[in-house]
């Protein structure tokens, strides 16, 4: 199947590079065997991010490749050696692109402008070392923090074009010789219906206006319901500040006259909706065909009663063009004055939390209790659980922001479950009063606090030793049954 050149909706599956793991290393040199810890810190995970560039009109090279990940950073090294950072990606797509998470719907971006860009998965944030986490109440930990995962998404790239004038009309009613006469745009021109299958861009000087016009392929009566080529193309028009009818004042086709099409293709806009405010221009087109003059001359009072301007034009003798790009240049330089002025760049500023702010929830849920928290989840998932001692130091960790004595508050009891995280929580027994803040005297790796047995474990211990000794008995029945 051939690939198309032109792509103006794609999903895109983007993966963040994982955070580098940090190293629990002791230095060591002669006559020095302990010289404290040494180990350097993870690196941070490779970002995917898609930026504006205004020399691209098609989204085909997602279409091609729809999967894009980046590199993991690089774990730490003893001596201090910090793991290397992984390169970003970054992602090219047209001005005018649409970013819309698939799973939340949300759109993230509406990128407008070269140079935009817009960070769609975050990397992840390296480990902490065992040096980065040596205190004056730990001074040589056995431990060190595992990097955090990149972020995985799939979003919706959808391509808007933006153009100052959209050129709608019937197949064959002259759009594209309408571009190519007053622009340096080339697009393909035939004397068959749907000659045009992908937007056309043209730059148009009037004076000293400059401004863009893009043709809408194909829209016939019923495209917004999914006839014809133009259900897949009217979003190329919403940004668009004004629109031009292109009317076919030659069409031998029975029943078309310049007034039913632009009736037409005036219920098929408002079907689509959003673009009701837009200025309005009436090109007549082909009045170099004998038939096609007298036709103008009929239907200009009509729409001219409208409050419509109307251009009688001819995109194969130039008649009337210049008259119509002086007035397409008029109405843009309208709706530019009317535009608001840009925002001025903002610096974003992320402050500390608040003190006493809100860093978890707990909620019960079942014989659960559940603990919800960027801050909880994210240290979980930092944790070695091979390594004791980087659990107590989690332990540390969420007994200091309260979570202990939160439970306790609810009225959790020793050895309930305690779930930290959603779908893929970490599950621990609730084991209160552990004091934090004491030097660990254990073996590098261990934590004595936690060698005690927790009592959902002894009771668990019990529950199987009954089981065992029940099961023998039922064995030997089993056998004197067989006998019988």
């Amino acid at each position: 199947m051939a690939i198309p050149t032109f792509v103006d909706r794609v999903r895109l599956h983007v993966y963040g590079g994982h955070g580098g793991n940090g190293c629990a290393s002791v230095h060591r040199e002669k006559f020095k065997p302990l010289g404290g810890p040494d180990g350097g810190n993870g690196g941070r995970g490779g970002s995917v991010i898609l930026v504006v560039d205004t020399g691209l009109t098609t989204l085909v090279d997602f279409h091609r490749q729809s999967h894009r990940r980046a590199d993991n950073g690089q774990p730490g090294r003893g001596s201090h050696a910090n793991g290397a950072n992984a390169r970003d990606i970054v992602l090219a797509v047209p001005d005018g692109t649409v970013i819309t998470d698939v799973d939340s719907g949300e759109t993230l971006a509406d990128l407008t402008g070269h140079g935009t860009d817009v960070v769609v998965a975050a990397g992840g944030r390296g480990g902490l070392g065992n040096a980065a986490l040596a205190s004056s109440s730990r001074k040589a930990p056995g431990f060190a923090l595992l990097g955090e995962e990149g972020e995985t998404r799939t979003v919706d790239l959808e391509l808007k074009v933006v153009a100052d004038v959209g050129l709608v009309g019937f197949p064959s009613a002259g759009k594209s010789s309408l571009i190519a006469a007053i622009s340096r745009a080339r697009p393909k021109i035939a004397d068959y219906p749907f000659t045009t299958l992908v937007p056309n861009l043209g730059v148009v000087v009037a004076g000293e206006i400059t401004y863009t016009v893009a043709d809408v392929p194909g829209l016939i009566e019923g495209a917004s319901q999914g006839r014809g080529l133009g259900h897949d193309f009217l979003r190329h028009i919403e940004r668009c500040a004004a629109i031009v009818h292109v009317l076919d004042c030659a069409t031998f086709e029975p029943g078309r006259d310049p007034v039913t099409d632009l009736d037409v293709i005036e219920s098929e806009l408002t079907a689509h909706g959003g673009l009701d405010d837009r200025p309005r221009l009436i090109a007549l087109n082909k009045i170099d065909v004998p038939d096609g003059a007298e036709l103008a001359e009929i239907a200009r009072p009509e729409l001219e009663a409208r409050g419509l301007a109307v251009f009688e034009i001819s995109t194969k003798t130039g008649a009337g063009l210049k008259g119509l790009s002086f007035a397409m240049a008029a109405v843009v330089e309208d709706r530019r004055a009317a535009a608001p002025p840009p925002p001025p760049p903002r610096i974003v500023l992320r402050p500390a939390p608040v003190a006493g702010a809100e860093e978890f929830t707990i909620s019960r849920e079942g014989e659960l209790w559940r603990v919800r928290g960027t801050k909880p989840e994210r240290w979980v998932r930092q944790t070695d659980f091979g390594n004791s001692e980087a659990v107590g130091y989690l332990a540390d960790r969420l007994n200091r922001i309260g979570i202990e004595d939160e439970l306790l508050e609810l009225g959790a009891q020793a050895g309930d479950g305690v779930a930290i995280g959603g779908a893929d929580a970490v599950v621990f027994d609730f084991s209160p009063q552990i004091d934090i803040g004491a030097e660990i005297l254990s073996r590098r790796g261990e934590d004595q606090r936690l060698v005690e047995e927790r009592p959902a474990a002894a009771r668990r211990r019990e529950k199987d030793k009954a089981y065992h000794a029940v099961k023998p008995d039922e064995a030997e029945w089993d056998d004197d049954a067989d006998d019988g």
